[in-house]
C-alpha cells in the first residue's frame, strides 16, 4: 500500500480571517525597515513663547475684568514697559501708559526704570480719577520681573493695587 503524501499547504491568497502563505518562523516585514533607519526624536510643538502665549490666553478668560476691578496687563520689552487697564466685559482699555510716552518722560531725560515708576503713578492719578479701588487680576504676560517691573510694581503697591 502506498502512503498518501501531502504536500504542505501554501495558500496564494488570503484565506479565512487574513491568514496567508507567510510561514510561521520568519520575522515580519516592517521589523528590516526600521532597523535600517536612524531614530529621530522631533522638538516639542509648543516653543517657550507659543507657550507662554497660550497660557495668557486661558489666564483672559479666568480673570476677566470689570469697569469697577479691571485687569492689569503689563508687557515689558527689552527697552520700554507698557501698562494697560483692560474692561474686559466692555472691551475697553481704560489707561494706557508706557515709558515712551513724552509726558511720562518730560522733558528731562530719565532712565528707563525712572519712566516706568513714572507709569505707575501715572496708573495711579488714572485709577482715582475713574474710582477705581482694586484690580482684579496682575498679568504680567509670562514675563520676568526685572528691574523696570520691580520699579512699576513698587509704586503701585504702595497704593495698595497688587492683588496678594
Amino acid at each position: 500500500m502506498a502512503l498518501f503524501s501531502v504536500p504542505a499547504l501554501e495558500f496564494k491568497k488570503p484565506a479565512f480571517f487574513g491568514i496567508c502563505s507567510i510561514p510561521f518562523n520568519s520575522q515580519p516585514i516592517w521589523s528590516k525597515s526600521l532597523a535600517s533607519r536612524p531614530l529621530a526624536i522631533g522638538a516639542r510643538v509648543n516653543t517657550r513663547t507659543e507657550s507662554a502665549k497660550l497660557r495668557n490666553r486661558r489666564l483672559q478668560k479666568k480673570y476677566n475684568g470689570t469697569p469697577k476691578a479691571p485687569r492689569l496687563s503689563v508687557f515689558c520689552s527689552r527697552k520700554q514697559l507698557y501698562a494697560m487697564l483692560v474692561d474686559d466685559q466692555n472691551k475697553k482699555c481704560l489707561f494706557y501708559g508706557s515709558t515712551l510716552q513724552k509726558s511720562i518722560r518730560q522733558n528731562s531725560p530719565c532712565s528707563s526704570i525712572e519712566a516706568a515708576k513714572r507709569v505707575g503713578e501715572e496708573l495711579i492719578k488714572a485709577c482715582n480719577d475713574l474710582n477705581i479701588n482694586e484690580i482684579s487680576s496682575y498679568d504680567r504676560n509670562s514675563l520676568a520681573r526685572g528691574e523696570r517691573m520691580q520699579a512699576f510694581e513698587i509704586a503701585i503697591s504702595n497704593h495698595g493695587f497688587l492683588p496678594r
